[in-house]
């Protein structure tokens, strides 16, 4: 009978945190869960307060000085009025 002898090499003996494959593997999914936690820390220390309720709800109702976009429509108003 003759036995298979496999060669033993350098690359299959190494420990497995010195081939790169391993790191892509690893280092993929790590990079995605700390990006999400950046954007949620960045979310949440940004976020503006929210708007109560009795003020969304009257903000079509209010005067047009009282939107902030008063000044705005009042210039595009006045230009497109006639001159006397």
């Amino acid at each position: 009978m003759s036995s298979i002898t496999v060669p033993s090499t350098a690359a299959t003996s190494a420990p497995w945190w010195r081939f790169g494959i391993v790191w892509l593997v690893i280092g993929g999914p790590a990079a995605i869960v700390v990006a999400g936690i950046a954007m949620v820390v960045v979310a949440y220390q940004g976020a503006d307060p929210p708007v109560p309720a009795a003020v969304s709800a009257a903000a079509p109702r209010l005067r047009p000085s009282a939107v902030p976009t008063a000044p705005a429509l009042q210039a595009r108003n006045h230009a497109a009025t006639p001159a006397h």
